[in-house]
């Protein structure tokens, strides 16, 4: 009867110790978890937009500019439709034609006046200058995002398909050249079988996709 005490505290003990090893065990998992979900840096990893390094502003596009401890100039600025930015200190910048390392480093050169040693970052927040407009019967049209050699077919998969009423083998892409509108004709159902592979042309800022 004497052992009976004993194995109780014992078998109490066990669990104790169980318990603590599963919670523990929760902890880690939760901080690995944390831990994993944070950049080298310490901070939440936010994914960012691959954008070519040659790529050149255009107006409307939105620019992040970063100034290394100036925060009175780091700020997000849009891009005129005259193709300029304004920035303290500096006024007017031109920004479209240049790629963001381009404007970066005509911002630096003219900081450099105001600012020691200025450490410039130009990065695209918004491309809003290259964009190529979907409309007519499709289900979803809009403006959409002109990515690097983007074909009618790329564009038209963007749109959410056709409507029961589209006549896919009469659609056309309206382009300006020379100030004058030009058009291209489209024939879907060629395009998709493999046919006059030609039509199914690499698009431009500011095409029209009609789908009659």
């Amino acid at each position: 009867m004497r052992i009976t005490p004993l194995i109780i505290a014992a078998a109490c003990l066990t669990v104790c110790v169980a318990q603590g090893q599963s919670a523990n065990s929760t902890n880690d998992k939760k901080a690995a978890e944390a831990k994993s979900s944070k950049d080298p840096a310490g901070g939440p990893a936010v994914p960012s937009p691959a954008i070519d390094p040659g790529y050149k502003i255009g107006s409307q596009d939105v620019l992040k500019i970063d100034v290394w401890r100036e925060d009175q100039l780091t700020r997000t600025v849009p891009v005129r439709p005259d193709g300029k930015i304004t920035l303290p200190l500096l006024n007017d910048v031109q920004a479209a034609g240049l790629t963001p390392m381009e404007l970066a480093g005509a911002i630096r050169d003219e900081l450099k006046n105001y600012v020691n040693n200025p450490q410039v970052t130009v990065s695209v927040a918004e491309i809003n200058s290259r964009r190529i407009y979907v409309t007519g019967e499709v289900t979803r049209p809009s403006a959409y995002p002109l990515l690097p050699q983007m074909t009618v077919l790329q564009a038209l998969s963007s749109s959410g398909g056709f409507t029961q009423f589209a006549r896919t083998k009469s659609i056309y892409i309206l382009r300006t050249v020379n100030g004058k509108k030009v058009k291209f004709p489209f024939n879907y159902k060629q395009a998709i079988n493999g046919k006059n592979t030609e039509q199914d042309v690499e698009l431009q800022p500011g095409d029209v996709i009609v789908v009659p």
